[in-house]
């Protein structure tokens, strides 16, 4: 696809094209369009630039990382228009977020267990080809999380995504939604890394199963006594641990809180769903399971997970299954991404805004 190919836009002053706004957000206009060409329904994200600013770094970290990331549960950027006062990106169209999926469909906002299983795995799938590819999403939650007609859902919104390792491997702790925040990130850690996802996933989770966000806080201590009253207070050695990894987490007090377990929280959830969630909430982030781990987990490896995601109901076309992670992994393989140079390129047309940034397929 390219520039030509889409009606890109009464938001580019073409003439006579039909736009429906979508939304609006901190930094961006979302439109559904149409291809000229495939008749084809896109979204596009329209981003308006400050003559003196130039490019946003939210829009350039996700240019750079979603052109280079292809896979099935992350949604596709086809394509980027650039004019002196506005940049377009062109995403595939997805239907809705998980957040007005769980308003619609579900039972007071909660989904049932076949759901629940079928939304992880793929949940699961895109943010582990995201780690292997050294990517933090950083901003996993509901409303980023889009699922179109087929029931595939896909990982969106990677403006606050970045490329990890070489050469920074230090972070800023404003990230993340706050009721999807780990407990490391809320104590002050800058060198987090891909557990920071894998705990928004199990929050996402424990949503899904029961209709209502886990821990809702309403500022950073709040959150944190939040996770504490769940989890309990983590033993000595836990919190040393952290500030040793972490040197930026200041030592503090915490109150002594008992553990209380998700089976009494979810008295309906099966026990692996149970012991999957267990795993992705520790407090401690060396002891959660990665995403590529949490897809081996029982959950989904039993005959009858294998089946029911492989197979899902109605409406809820996912292909999948143990099998597809093997053909997924060699896949990875095969297909290494460039995400440094993808930003270095993107970090560069920043510097001059004023220039023609069209990268096509």
């Amino acid at each position: 696809m390219n520039y030509s190919d889409f009606e890109a836009c009464a938001a580019l002053d073409l003439p006579d094209i039909q736009l429906e706004k979508l939304g609006e957000g901190t930094y961006a206009t979302v439109y559904k369009g149409r291809s000229r060409t495939s008749n084809e329904i896109v979204a596009l994200k329209e981003i308006h630039l400050d003559p003196e600013e130039g490019t946003p770094s939210t829009a350039i970290r996700e240019i750079s990382l979603m052109k280079e990331l292809r896979h099935p549960n992350i949604v596709r950027l086809y394509d980027v228009m650039h004019t002196e006062s506005k940049l377009m990106l062109v995403f595939e169209f997805m239907d809705q977020d998980l957040k007005k999926y769980m308003d619609i469909h579900g039972d007071r906002g909660a989904l049932d267990p076949h759901t629940v299983r079928v939304f992880m795995f793929q949940l699961l799938k895109g943010t582990a080809f995201c780690h292997e590819n050294r990517v933090l999403h950083r901003d996993l939650k509901p409303q980023n999380l889009l699922i179109n007609k087929r029931g595939e859902l896909k990982l969106g919104d990677f403006g606050l995504a970045r490329a990890f390792g070489i050469p920074v491997n230090t972070f800023s702790n404003e990230v993340v939604t706050l009721w999807y925040r780990a407990p490391d990130v809320l104590l002050g850690s800058r060198t987090y890394s891909t557990s920071i996802d894998v705990w928004s996933a199990g929050c996402i989770m424990a949503e899904m199963i029961s209709g209502v966000p886990l821990f809702r806080g309403r500022d950073n201590n709040d959150q944190l006594n939040q996770i504490l009253r769940i989890l309990g207070t983590p033993d000595d050695a836990t919190i040393q641990r952290l500030m040793r990894d972490s040197p930026d987490v200041q030592p503090r007090a915490f109150p002594r809180m008992p553990k209380m377990p998700f089976q009494t929280l979810y008295p309906r959830a099966h026990p692996l769903a149970i012991d999957l969630l267990e795993k992705l909430l520790r407090f401690d982030p060396t002891q959660r399971l990665s995403a590529d781990e949490a897809l081996r987990h029982p959950y989904f490896t039993t005959s009858a997970a294998v089946a029911g995601i492989s197979s899902p109901s109605a409406g809820l076309g996912v292909s999948g299954g143990a099998q597809q992670h093997d053909q997924q992994q060699q896949w990875n393989q095969q297909q290494q991404v460039s995400i440094y140079e993808g930003w270095l390129r993107l970090a560069q047309i920043a510097g001059h805004h004023r220039a023609n940034v069209c990268l096509h397929d």
